[in-house]
């Protein structure tokens, strides 16, 4: 009997020893789940409000929170909302005003839609292709330097009437973009004006800016222009304000936030007059109306009523106004500064709509029905050009409104002719709730209303907003739905068509069933496949279907509306249906609570993954790849045939070929199968019959030729690894075999550098990794009959062998030294863990001495390799490595080597030596190595180690 190098184990014994010693308890003081409040000290620099006396009595009550001591009571995220939060963090000087902004604002509330939530609308939606012109400012800058005051004085008047005389020269035909840009660059002349100190040039600008909205000759352009106009103006008034507001600073202390007019410095009064006598000596009405109220704000320095007086004074000089257009845009840039300025005199806002209604009728005058013949303007289409700013008006109107005024606003707009464009305006501007409990009366009024006039599916379009919003009542529901169906159906121009239905759409789904959903998808269909219409719909169709899944979120009710698939058709354009199909597959993920085998649903959404799938070309970005396969992963799990174990496999087979271009949809189908293979042996409790061992190495087949279509190495060596392991807990003895020696063959194949995340690192952890894995399934691998004494073990010996190594790396003996463990257990009698119903080579070769020959051959091979390399670094630069090597390989021969072999015990001597020789180890470490052994010599079987204790010296760093 040749001397064992491999120490017998006694794994059971070995266990109670290492276990964990039990303690009894008394569950009435303590229990691990119970929460401990921890009471904190108070930390540096915010103590949480709320006491956090100690709760269980096992906790001791000054005991410190660790996490807070080390954060030293900053914790991160107050840091970030403290950043997050301009209050706190702005300059001193600043702060104040700051704060006031944040108070002045507030006055109107969050339920308030501010000015800035319309601006990007009004710009898309009122454009021109027609020319413009704009008018340029003289080209004379302004003298600062005079002889006298006087003449300073006078050269600033003479400015002024410059530019009200026309020293302008006018750029004509510009394209909308131009005219945007210009005024981008006058806005940005305004500012850096005011910055030199060019107080009357910047002025100019905005008097210059302000005559420009008066000017109606591209009329559909108006709205946007009067966007465009009013930030300039606002932007003037901030500056003018904020210019007072800096005069009022004495001492470096700022005026509080509600500051009275008396504790104001008589020379920011004074500016603040002369801004308003400048300002009062423009001639013209328009811009003299606009700055004037750009800079309403600052009569807060002047006295406490000066903004109460201001109000209707400026309401009243509206009424000069002739063009209506003109003028109810000056009324609605009028409640917006009052808005901002004064939310509380909503009194002269309604006076405002008031003088509105009464000159309502001169929209439909004679001078305005000329100016439209010029212009080649539609009445409808002129009449759009009120909405943004009658909406606006109402809006401010109604805001915090009581029922009663809005229902005089309505009676109001009843007695007027032809009102279908306030109809729209107040459907617009008050609360849903309002408008949808009066959903016939409204439906009723626009039935009224002139067929030429504004267009009535804009109306119908209003109302379906209202009621996607708020319910009307349950009696009137099918009423309304037919009365606005009945309009919207009739529409001739698909895109006014899609408008209108996109938003009932939302109702139907809301208050019915899918039979009326189905009626309104094929009407739908109906009018937009014509001369293909909805490649010009996408976005409104898109809108449709995520309405429609939104409340239809049961799919199978969700497919057995008919129209639906039909509608997914009209998507043509291959990235709008992408989104639509990554749109559904999310709905299903979210919704889908249990396992389907539904053949409905599956039919459609394995089309509908196809879409995503055939969508991938070789320019999609891989996040794009990641997304799509993560959805499509989401549904497979999701279908479940229950018992039917043949029909799953089917099922995974045809998504195997339709998802064949994304690797995680492959990689989930064999986890999937896999899986498939051990529920059928859990059903079959490992006694598989005839049928089953089929079926299951049907699936082991499945995987085996799935692998290699892969394309990342390592998921390909792991699902080698982990199939044959399904393939063996399933007794498929020889496709184990075959899995694993695919997994031996294309460990060579491992490149250096392998991408992860993006970033390219190397490859030699993740192997080690996978070979330890492999390593302890090979333990249970019984050995095929007609190959050689662990034909496996000496194939990946020989790879690992020829391997190329990294010069720097130690992997390899690492791996060696895990290849001694495994030999080590392979020469127990009894393995430490088996496979059910497997028999592995304790029960084949039952200790045979020549397979333990076998193994002892090997393992002195693999030993020598190990101190070969440790040869190799004894160079002075690898001392270090060196050291540390010789303790890991002392480790590994102490836990499994068979000490009382005299060449083994002397080699161990020798390792302990050479690891502290070169002044490299860790004292610690060695004082508690040697610890241990002289512990372990205490135990049976084991006072051999006591004289190897002995021969272990523990050398002092010197």
């Amino acid at each position: 009997h040749s001397l064992r190098h491999a120490r017998v184990r006694n794994y059971v014994s070995e266990s109670e020893v290492c276990k964990l010693e039990s303690v009894p308890l008394d569950f009435g003081d303590y229990h691990p789940l119970k929460p401990i409040t921890v009471t904190e000290s108070k930390t540096k620099k915010m103590s949480r409000k709320g006491s956090t006396s100690s709760t269980s009595s096992s906790s001791s009550s000054s005991m410190l929170d660790p996490l807070s001591s080390v954060l030293d009571g900053t914790d991160p995220l107050s840091l970030f909302a403290a950043a997050a939060d301009p209050v706190t963090t702005a300059p001193p000087m600043d702060g104040a005003r700051r704060k006031r902004d944040k108070d002045e604002s507030s006055a109107v509330g969050s339920d308030f839609e501010p000015w800035s939530g319309k601006r990007g609308e009004i710009l898309a939606r009122y454009t021109t292709t027609e020319k413009l012109s704009i008018v340029s400012g003289g080209a004379r800058k302004a003298t600062t330097t005079g002889s006298a005051v006087s003449e300073k004085v006078r050269t600033r008047l003479e400015e002024l009437d410059d530019l009200e005389e026309g020293s302008q020269k006018e750029l004509l035909n510009l394209t909308q973009q131009d005219y945007m840009n210009r005024i981008e660059e006058l806005n940005q002349s305004l500012k850096d004006a005011w910055s030199s100190d060019q107080k009357v040039k910047a002025l100019k600008i905005v008097i210059q800016c302000s005559k420009l909205l008066s000017d109606t000759t591209v009329i559909q352009f108006y709205p946007s222009k009067f966007v465009l106009i009013t930030d300039i103006l606002d932007t003037f008034g901030k500056l003018v304000y904020e210019r007072i507001l800096s005069m009022c600073v004495d001492n470096r202390v700022s005026l509080p936030d509600n500051f009275s007019p008396e504790s104001v410095n008589d020379t920011a009064k004074e500016t603040c007059l002369n801004w308003f006598f400048k300002i009062a000596s423009i001639r013209e009405l328009i811009p003299r109306f606009y700055v004037e109220a750009a800079i309403l704000k600052c009569n807060k320095f002047l006295s406490k009523t000066g903004i109460l007086e201001c109000l209707p004074r400026l309401t009243a000089m509206i009424r000069g106004i002739g063009d209506p257009l003109v003028a109810v845009y000056a009324r609605a840039y009028l409640c917006r500064v009052g808005m901002e300025v004064a939310p509380q005199l909503k009194e002269s806002l309604n006076k405002n709509f008031f003088d509105f209604l009464l000159t309502f009728k001169q929209i439909h005058g004679d001078t305005v029905q000329n100016q439209l013949v010029v212009q080649c303007v539609e009445i409808p289409v002129y009449l759009t050009l009120y909405s943004p700013a009658i909406d606006w008006i109402l809006q401010c109107i109604a805001y915090h409104a009581p029922d009663v005024l809005l229902t005089e606003m309505m009676e109001r707009c009843k007695k007027l002719g032809n009102n279908a464009l306030l109809l729209n305006s107040v459907m617009s501007a008050f609360r849903a709730e309002f408008i949808a409990a009066r959903s016939m009366d409204f439906i009723a009024m626009i039935k009224e209303c002139d067929e030429s006039g504004f267009p009535k599916h804009l109306l119908f379009r209003s109302l379906g907003l209202n009621l996607a919003l708020a319910d009307p009542p349950e009696s009137d529901r099918l009423q309304i739905l037919n009365e606005a169906w009945k309009v919207i159906t009739k529409l001739k121009n698909p895109q006014d068509y899609i408008n209108c239905a996109e938003v009932w759409v939302e109702y139907t789904c809301r208050h019915f069933t899918k039979r009326e959903v189905n009626t309104v998808l094929a009407d739908v269909i109906k009018h937009m496949t014509p001369d293909r219409a909805f490649e010009d719909a996408y976005p409104q169709l898109q809108s449709i279907i995520q309405k429609v899944i939104t409340y239809i979120y049961d799919f199978a009710l969700l497919f057995s509306v008919e129209k639906f698939l039909p509608f997914l058709d009209m998507f043509q354009k291959e990235s709008v249906r992408v989104e639509v199909c990554k749109c559904i597959m999310e709905s299903f993920i979210k919704h889908q609570q249990e396992p389907t085998k539904d053949p409905v649903i599956l039919n459609a959404l394995l089309h509908i993954c196809k879409t995503m799938h055939d969508s991938v070309n070789a320019l999609t970005l891989e996040d794009e790849k990641r997304m799509l396969a993560a959805l499509i992963n989401g549904f497979i799990k999701m279908v479940s045939f229950g018992r039917d174990f043949e029909q799953q496999l089917s099922f995974y087979v045809e998504a195997r070929s339709m998802f064949c271009n994304l690797e995680p949809v492959l990689v989930q189908l064999i986890h999937s199968v896999n899986k498939l293979a051990m529920e059928t042996r859990r059903v079959m409790k490992g006694n598989h019959s005839r049928k089953t061992a089929a079926f299951v190495r049907a699936c082991v087949a499945f995987c085996f030729i799935t692998i290699p279509s892969l394309s990342s190495i390592f998921t390909r060596l792991n699902l080698y690894l982990h199939s044959g392991q399904v393939a063996l807990a399933n007794q498929c003895l020889s496709q184990a075999d075959a899995f694993f020696k695919a997994a031996v063959s294309l460990v060579p194949e491992v490149p250096k550098m392998i991408s992860v995340d993006g970033k390219m690192r190397p490859s030699d952890a993740f192997l080690l990794e996978f070979l330890c894995n492999f390593f302890s399934t090979l333990l249970v691998v019984p050995d095929h009959p007609e190959q050689g004494v662990l034909f496996l073990v000496r194939g990946l010996l020989n790879v690992i062998q020829d391997y190329t190594w990294e010069d720097n790396s130690d992997d390899k003996v690492r791996i060696y030294t895990h290849v001694l463990h495994l030999l080590s257990a392979m020469t127990q009698e009894s393995f430490i863990y088996h496979v059910d119903k497997v028999d592995s080579n304790d029960a084949l070769y039952g200790g045979d001495s020549k397979f333990l020959a076998e193994i002892n051959k090997l393992s002195e091979t693999v030993v020598s390799q190990i101190l070969d390399h440790l040869k190799t670094l004894g160079k002075e630069e690898t001392l270090k490595r060196q050291s540390q090597l010789a303790h890991y390989f002392f480790n590994t021969i102490l836990a499994h080597g068979d000490l009382r072999n005299n060449r083994l015990n002397q080699l161990s001597v020798n390792l302990w030596n050479l690891a502290q020789k070169h002044g490299f180890a860790d004292t610690k470490t060695m004082v508690k190595t040697l610890e241990y052994i002289k512990r372990q010599s205490k135990q049976p079987e084991m006072s051999h180690l006591t004289d190897l204790a002995l021969r272990l010296p523990l050398q002092s760093r010197t």
